[in-house]
This record gives structure tokens, C-alpha cells and sequence, in this order.
């Protein structure tokens, strides 16, 4: 026989989906704004790539990176969740 049970005075941490999506979009870089300090410390981002972002903007989509050849694929891939191209 299963009983359950709750431990009284526990505190419970319940997140709605929707707030966990706000913090990590507050979390991405906006290529189309960032510095060329904070895109610097992306990984794979030195200076020269982070000065060509920076010339090539306005970016439609964050993939334009890898299009215009920019950045190449496999660090286009170690970035893709850290980055954003928000719109003006």
C-alpha cells in the first residue's frame, strides 16, 4: 500500500512555463545590438568575428550568421541557443 504524504512548512517552487521563457530570452544576446564586448564573449567569438557581426548587421534571422558566412557552421552551432536577431 502506497501512502502519500507532504512535509508541512516545505517550501514549494512552482514555476509557470512562461515566466522560465521570459528569463531565458532576457538571457540571449541580440546580435543585431550587442557589443563587440559581449559578442566577444561568445564562444568561438573573437575580436574579428565579433567586428564582422557587428559590419554585417542588420540580421534578419540568427542563421544569417552562417549565410553570409560570417561564422562558420560548427560555431554558428555552439552559439544558436545563446543568440537572438530581435527586430526593430
Amino acid at each position: 500500500m502506497l501512502t502519500a504524504f507532504a512535509l508541512v512548512g516545505a517550501p514549494t517552487l512552482i514555476r509557470a512555463p512562461w515566466v522560465l521563457s521570459a528569463a531565458h530570452a532576457q538571457a540571449l544576446l541580440d546580435i543585431n545590438s550587442a557589443s563587440k564586448s559581449d559578442l566577444d564573449t561568445l564562444p568561438g567569438i573573437g575580436s574579428a568575428r565579433a567586428d564582422a557581426i557587428i559590419k554585417g548587421r542588420p540580421y534578419r534571422g540568427k542563421d544569417e550568421l552562417v549565410q553570409k558566412g560570417i561564422i562558420p557552421q560548427n560555431v554558428y552551432n555552439g552559439i544558436k541557443d545563446k543568440i537572438i536577431a530581435k527586430q526593430k
